[in-house]
C-alpha cells in the first residue's frame, strides 16, 4: 500500500478529514465547516488510503466532544489561556462557543502554522487567537516559551490533542516535568491508550502509519504521570462517551457478536479493561 502519511504532522490531515465527513452525516455531533478547508486533496487522499477495519474516524468523533466538554468545563473554571500544543489543523477558536477574552494560543511546526495562517485568513476566530511556529521537541525553546506564556496568564488549560503518542517515553517524561513547573498551568488534556490498545492498533497502523508509529507505551500510564508530578482530574472513556452519545463502534457484524460472546465469559475486571481501552484525560497538578 502507497505510504500516502509520511510524517508526523499528515496525522493532522487524517484528523481534519475525519472531522469533515463527520458533517456529512445527517445528525453530526459537533460542526467543523472549516475542516474540510484544512484537509484539502491532502487530507482526501489520506482518507481513502485508510483501511476499513481502522476505527480512526469513529475515534476521533468521539475525541473531539469529549475534549470539547473538557474545554467548556475549564472555561467554566476560570481559565483565561488555553495552550494547545501540537495543535494540528484543529479549529476550536472558531467553532466552539468561547468567551471574547480567552487567549488561544496554537504550536505547531512552522509549515504548519502557515498553511493555517493561509487557508484561514478570511476566517475569524471567537477568542484571541495567537499562532507560535515552534519545534516541540527543542526542549530549551520550549522552555523558555512556556516561561513566557506563564508570566503572561492566570490560569492555563494545556491541550496535547494527539501529540503524546508520537513521543517516546523520555520525551513525555520531560514535557510532564516542564508543564508540571508553569506555576499557572491547571489543567492539561492528553490521550491515553491502554497497552491492550496500542497492541492492537499497531498492527493496523502498520498498514498505512509506518512513518508515523506511536512510541509512547508505558507499563502503566497513570502511574508514569504520577510520577511527573500529574493526576486525574477527570477520566472520559471514549467507548463509554460513544455509548452516551448514541454512536457505538461501528464493528463489523461478527466482531460485534464475538465481542459479546467474550464479555458473557469475562470477569469484571476484563470487561472493564475491554470496555476502557481509550481515553481523554484531563490531568491536575499533584
Amino acid at each position: 500500500m502507497t505510504q500516502v502519511i509520511q510524517n508526523v504532522s499528515d496525522t493532522a490531515f487524517l484528523v481534519a478529514g475525519f472531522r469533515a465527513a463527520e458533517m456529512e452525516r445527517e445528525t453530526p455531533l459537533f460542526r467543523d465547516p472549516l475542516a474540510a478547508k484544512l484537509a484539502g486533496e491532502h487530507g482526501r487522499n489520506i482518507l481513502a488510503a485508510v483501511p476499513k477495519a481502522f476505527l480512526g474516524a469513529w475515534s476521533v468523533v468521539i475525541r473531539t466532544v469529549i475534549i470539547d466538554r473538557l474545554i467548556e468545563r475549564a472555561v467554566r473554571e476560570g481559565v483565561d489561556t488555553i495552550l494547545n500544543l501540537g495543535a494540528g489543523l484543529d479549529t476550536r477558536p472558531y467553532r466552539m462557543d468561547l468567551p471574547r477574552s480567552l487567549r488561544w494560543i496554537e504550536v505547531d511546526y512552522p509549515h504548519v502554522i502557515e498553511l493555517k495562517e493561509t487557508r484561514l485568513a478570511e476566517e475569524a476566530p471567537r477568542c484571541r487567537l495567537e499562532r507560535v511556529a515552534l519545534d516541540l521537541t527543542d526542549r530549551e525553546a520550549r522552555q523558555a516559551f512556556l516561561g513566557g506564556i506563564d508570566a503572561q496568564a492566570e490560569k492555563i488549560l494545556v491541550l496535547t490533542e494527539g501529540v503524546t503518542p508520537y513521543l517516546t517515553e523520555a520525551d513525555v517524561g520531560d514535557l510532564a516535568d516542564d508543564l508540571r513547573k508553569v506555576a499557572k498551568a491547571r489543567y492539561w488534556i492528553i490521550d491515553y491508550f491502554s497497552p491492550e490498545a496500542l497492541k492492537y492498533g499497531a498492527r493496523l497502523r502498520k498498514k498505512f502509519m509506518r512513518n508515523a508509529p506511536f512510541q509512547f507505551t508505558p507499563k502503566d500510564w497513570f502511574a508514569f504521570f504520577a510520577s511527573h508530578g500529574w493526576k486525574p482530574d477527570e477520566v472520559r472513556y471514549i467507548s463509554e462517551e460513544a455509548d452516551r452519545l448514541g454512536r457505538p463502534a461501528p464493528l463489523p457484524l461478527w466482531l460485534q457478536l464475538w465481542v459479546k460472546a467474550a464479555s458473557v465469559f469475562a470477569s469484571r475486571a476484563r470487561r472493564d479493561r475491554m470496555r476502557r481501552f481509550a481515553a481523554y484525560v484531563l490531568l491536575t497538578p499533584k
